[in-house]
């Protein structure tokens, strides 16, 4: 992350260039292998010198700031739009398709928006955001009588994450495979006056925070400074 005195200062138009280069060739790489990738991976593929990139961003967790704080904002407006549907299941179900084919298709997202191994301020920041809003959703439709009792808020992100995981396992056979089991998933949290309760609760704010912490997408042993 620049500096703020620089920040307030436009780039040159090569080095606003380097830098866009930078988050698209970031992204490109975020996406398809996750937050694995080291700032030297992501020079190489932008083209561009390894001192480039650190002039730009001094370590991983400011070019992640900077590239998924905006993708995490967006998961956040999605749920908000949801909470203005007239219908509450189906500002709950159009949210989840959302946030599904986020976390689908794009690695990187999916992991900086359920872990907090990488996260810098301004992603938690937005991740707080998130969780916020997430827990209107749920409630809005429970409180209608749409959505299973037993749902949390909390089970937001292991649905993004079955969604990825689907994506991940034959997503080069079925791009589209996810949307099938979005579709399962949406038909099961419905409430109905027959179902049997599930059999075990939700994690509650402090396991999944906990969970969040612990999990580290790229591995065990990922050292912060190897990039």
């Amino acid at each position: 992350m620049d500096s703020p005195d620089a920040a307030a200062r436009p780039l040159r138009k090569d080095a606003e260039r380097n830098r866009q280069r930078i988050l698209a060739a970031a992204r490109e790489l975020f996406a398809t292998r996750g937050l694995e990738p080291h700032l030297n991976d992501i020079a190489h593929h932008a083209g561009v010198g390894v001192g480039t990139v650190y002039r730009r961003f001094s370590t991983k967790e400011e070019l992640l700031e900077a590239l998924f704080e905006e993708g995490l904002h967006q998961l956040a407006d999605y749920a908000e739009e949801g909470l203005r549907f007239p219908d509450s299941w189906e500002g709950f179900a159009w949210f989840m398709q959302r946030m599904c084919a986020m976390t689908a298709t794009d690695r990187g997202v999916r992991e900086i928006a359920f872990s907090k191994a990488y996260a810098g301020p301004r992603v938690r920041e937005a991740q707080d955001r998130l969780r916020g809003v997430l827990r209107r959703l749920v409630e809005r439709a429970q409180a209608d009588g749409h959505l299973r009792p037993e749902m949390s808020s909390t089970d937001m992100p292991l649905f993004g994450l079955l969604a990825g995981t689907v994506s991940e396992f034959a997503g080069h056979v079925g791009s589209d495979l996810w949307r099938r089991y979005v579709a399962l998933l949406l038909d099961g949290m419905r409430r109905r006056d027959d179902q049997d309760p599930l059999p075990v609760p939700a994690l509650d704010d402090d396991e999944i925070d906990a969970a969040m912490h612990s999990w580290e997408p790229a591995g065990p042993g990922r050292s912060k400074e190897a990039e």
